[in-house]
C-alpha cells in the first residue's frame, strides 16, 4: 500500500526487514489527510481560509508590555494559564475557570475528545455534513468509524432555522442514534462551514435532552462572534454536563496565526480533558498574545472589526448579485459568518467544471485565492468568498466578472 503524498520510489531502503507499510496502522495509511486552503496557493489576494482580512484586534497599551523576547523563553510555560481562562469565563459569561480549556487550535480539542470518549474501533461519532472536515480526518487518525446525517440540502437559499436549507435533520439525528448506540459524540458546525448557516439553540437543546444519546455533543462556534449576540450556545452550559462549546481566536480575534482554541463545559468534562493534555500544550508566545488579545481595550477593537467585516459581507453580497447574468447564483447558506457561498452556473444549473476553472483562474492568473467547495453536500458548482477588506472585496467582485465574461 503507497502513502499518500509520497512518491514512489524505485530504489529500495534498507533494511530489507523492514516494510514501513507493515507498521503504520492501516487506517492511517488509507488516510487523505484534511486539505488546508494553503495548500494550492499562499500568495494575492487570499480570501480563501476565512481569516480575519482586518489583522489582528490587540491593542497596544504603551511601553510596560514585554516584546515576545523578553519573556522567559528558557522556561516551561504555565501549564494551568488561569489568567487567560478568568478572561475567556468573563467574557462568555461563564462562573470560572474550571469551565475552560485551552488547546492548540481547536483541533487538538477535536483530537482530545475523540481520544478520551471513543473508544478505537468500537464507538463512532456523528457529523453533518457539509460541516468541516477535520471532524472526519481526525476520527479515522483514531480508527473511529464516521456516521454521516446530511443537513438539510434543500430550502430557499439563506433560509436558516430549523426547517430551511443547511438545517440540522433532528428526526433523522435521533434516528441514527436509535440504531447505532456507539455513537459518542455529534458534532455541529454553528455557524456552519463551509454553509455560514447558524443552528438555532433549540436544535441543540434538542440533542441534548434525547435520551436515547448517551454520549457529548460537540458545537463548534469557530465564527460565532460574526453572528447575533444571542446565538452562543455557552448559554447552554450551565444546564448541560454533556455539551461542549468550541471557539478560537483565529477567526473574529485575528489570530489565526497563534493557535488558541477553547472548549467550554462543564467542570468534570474540563477535568478529563486536561488530565489528558500534553503537560505545556500553550506556549508562552502564545499565552502572551492571548491574555493581549482578551484585554478589554482589545475586545473593544476585536468588536469593532466585527462590525466592519459584518457591514462589509451585506456589501459582498449586494455586489456578487450584479453577477448575475454571467452566471453566478443566488447566494446559499445563513451568511452568519465571515465568507460568502455562491454557486457559480452553466444553463442556469450549478456546475463543478466551470466552478474549478474560475477558482484557478482566479488564483493562478488574477491573483485572488477563494476557496472551491463543490465537492460537498449541496455545495455543487459552489466557490466560498471570505469576507475581504473593503478593496479586497470589490477586487474579488471584478476579477470574477472578468473571468467569467471570458469562459
Amino acid at each position: 500500500m503507497s502513502i499518500h503524498g509520497l512518491a514512489a520510489s524505485a530504489s529500495a531502503v534498507g533494511p530489507s526487514h523492514f516494510d514501513i507499510t507493515k507498521v503504520i496502522r492501516p487506517n492511517i495509511l488509507a488516510l487523505h489527510p484534511y486539505r488546508c486552503a494553503r495548500d494550492d496557493y499562499q500568495d494575492g489576494i487570499l480570501l480563501d481560509a476565512n481569516e480575519n482580512a482586518l489583522g489582528h484586534s490587540i491593542t497596544r497599551s504603551g511601553s510596560k508590555q514585554p516584546s515576545i523576547l523578553d519573556l522567559d523563553l528558557n522556561r516551561y510555560p504555565d501549564p494551568a494559564q488561569n489568567t487567560i481562562k478568568e478572561r475567556v469565563a468573563s467574557l462568555r459569561s461563564l462562573p470560572g475557570v474550571d469551565h475552560i480549556f485551552l488547546g492548540v487550535g481547536s483541533d487538538e480539542i477535536i483530537d482530545l475528545l475523540m481520544r478520551v470518549c471513543v473508544a478505537p474501533g468500537k464507538d463512532k461519532i456523528l457529523t453533518t455534513p457539509p460541516t468541516y472536515g477535520m471532524y472526519s480526518v481526525c476520527a479515522q487518525i483514531n480508527d473511529v468509524a464516521v456516521v454521516k446525517c446530511p443537513l438539510e440540502l434543500t430550502g430557499a437559499a439563506g433560509e436558516g432555522g430549523k426547517s430551511g436549507r443547511f438545517s440540522l435533520r433532528i428526526s433523522e439525528i435521533k434516528k441514527a442514534v436509535d440504531a447505532d448506540p456507539s455513537i459518542k459524540l455529534i458534532f455541529v458546525c454553528s455557524p456552519g462551514n463551509p454553509t455560514g448557516t447558524l443552528v438555532p439553540l433549540s436544535s441543540i437543546r434538542e440533542l441534548l435532552d434525547y435520551p436515547n444519546f448517551k454520549g457529548i455533543v460537540v458545537v463548534d462556534e469557530a465564527y460565532i462572534d460574526f453572528a447575533s449576540d444571542d446565538a452562543t450556545a455557552t448559554s447552554l452550559v450551565k444546564d448541560y454536563g454533556n455539551l461542549v462549546v468550541m471557539q478560537t481566536l483565529s477567526k473574529s480575534f485575528g489570530l489565526a496565526g497563534v493557535r488558541l482554541g477553547i472548549a467550554l463545559a462543564q467542570p468534570p468534562l474540563i477535568q478529563v480533558l486536561t488530565n489528558t493534555k500534553a503537560p505545556y500544550n500553550i506556549s508562552t508566545p502564545t499565552a502572551h498574545i492571548a491574555l493581549s488579545a482578551l484585554a478589554p481595550d482589545s475586545i473593544t477593537t476585536m468588536r469593532s472589526k466585527i462590525s466592519t467585516l459584518v457591514e462589509s459581507r451585506q456589501q459582498l453580497l449586494t455586489d456578487l448579485t450584479g453577477l448575475v447574468s454571467l452566471g453566478v447564483g443566488g447566494v446559499i447558506g445563513g451568511n452568519d459568518a465571515n465568507f460568502v457561498v455562491v454557486p457559480i452556473l452553466a444553463e442556469g444549473k450549478p456546475d463543478n467544471t466551470r466552478a474549478q476553472r474560475l477558482y484557478r483562474l482566479l488564483a493562478e492568473e488574477n491573483g485572488v485565492v477563494v476557496r472551491y467547495r463543490g465537492s460537498e453536500p449541496g455545495c455543487e458548482g459552489c466557490l466560498r468568498i471570505t469576507v475581504g477588506t473593503e478593496e479586497e472585496n470589490r477586487t474579488v467582485v471584478a476579477k470574477m466578472r472578468l473571468v467569467l465574461s471570458a469562459i
